[in-house]
């Protein structure tokens, strides 16, 4: 009779176990990885077919509406769902708007089977969804449409948070924060964190604290409500950060301190102090930021760290004194707005109008 193996008493089998799971997981992230890019390449041939076919690749539009239409009804009835008017115009646009994304190699009567050999030849491929593309193509600043493409894709956003970031428009903010060239290497490159202040934007929105119907909240509240949304909070951070502390406990002369926040940035080797203002900053707040950097920098830092960067966090925010009181510190200390409502588009082209005339 065969000894039965002991699942819950044999390690070796718990770690096959383990093993195989992981490789299956992994399989099917790659199988809809997979479905993802021949979908979107897929559609962005469609799009082309009917550019080609209704246009002869000019850009002129009668026929548009009626061969829309009856493209639709047709593809429907014989592919099923998926090809409405909306999704056709769709992918006509995605043709328009990406002309260089993907060679143009297949002929009309291609086949939808050499759709692989062109995914491994072409130098660029489609690396979102077809409904990131889609959400994609409401954006309609290039500069800021090349900027989210980048950003989704190196950050492995889902689409639920493509959305969040385009609706807080993450673009403008961070073009609210940097100079002109660095604005512009935005849409080339996205963003590349290489020194502190490219990782600090203004303001952050943080909207999904669910603080804005309690105007009367307290900044132990509002700490509260940071750790209960810690993935959206680091979300809206950026690149590199990691969780570290909340109410980190420092020591100096036999008092205690308190800092807020403690976050570690992987890409500037360096730990982000973080202090949170219900009210407008302060010099006060400066000086106490400086103080728990200069503790930081003595006793957290390793030789092979960076020194530590602080930011405070604050509803109110006067730039004028802002610019004053930071400006001759010792440690990086950054002073941004926090925001619990997503801006409307009026405030943010009022910001931007603000700051080409300083």
């Amino acid at each position: 009779m065969k000894k039965e193996v002991t699942k819950t008493t044999n390690h070796n089998y718990r770690a096959m176990l383990k093993s195989i799971g992981e490789v299956i997981a992994e399989a099917r992230k790659k199988i809809v990885r997979d479905i993802d890019i021949t979908q979107a390449t897929a559609y962005w041939h469609i799009g082309r077919i009917i550019v080609e076919y209704e246009q002869h690749g000019v850009s002129r539009a009668e026929y548009g509406d009626a061969l829309i239409a009856n493209l639709s009804r047709d593809m429907i009835a014989h592919y099923g769902r998926g090809f409405s008017e909306i999704n056709l115009r769709n992918m006509r646009r995605y043709y328009l708007e990406f002309p260089s994304r993907i060679q143009q190699t297949l002929s009309v009567k291609s086949k939808i089977k050499k759709l692989d050999q062109q995914i491994e030849s072409r130098k660029f491929e489609p690396q979102l969804s077809w409904s990131m593309y889609c959400e994609l193509l409401k954006e309609d600043n290039m500069e800021a449409r090349a900027f989210y493409e980048i950003e989704a894709r190196e950050n492995k956003w889902s689409i639920r948070e493509l959305k969040r970031q385009m609706n807080s428009m993450l673009y403008e903010r961070f073009a609210l924060s940097h100079d002109k060239k660095k604005v512009i290497a935005l849409s080339k490159k996205g963003l590349l964190i290489e020194k502190p202040e490219d990782a600090i934007k203004e303001p952050y929105i943080l909207e999904f604290l669910g603080l804005k119907e309690n105007p009367s909240y307290t900044e132990d509240q509002l700490e509260q409500a940071i750790i209960d949304k810690l993935q959206y909070f680091l979300l809206e951070m950026g690149k590199g950060f990691s969780f570290v502390a909340r109410q980190k406990r420092i020591t100096i002369a036999n008092r205690h301190y308190f800092i807020d926040l403690v976050f570690y940035n992987r890409l500037l080797k360096c730990f982000v102090l973080i202090d949170l203002k219900r009210g407008e900053l302060d010099h006060a707040d400066v000086g106490q930021m400086n103080f728990y950097l200069n503790y930081y920098k003595e006793n957290e830092t390793t030789p092979d760290e960076n020194p530590p960067i602080g930011l405070i966090l604050c509803a109110k925010k006067d730039e004028v004194f802002a610019k004053y009181v930071l400006g001759s510190l010792n440690n990086k200390v950054f002073a941004s707005k926090y925001k619990l409502a997503l801006p409307s588009e009026k405030e943010i082209d009022h910001q931007l109008s603000i700051e080409k005339f300083k």
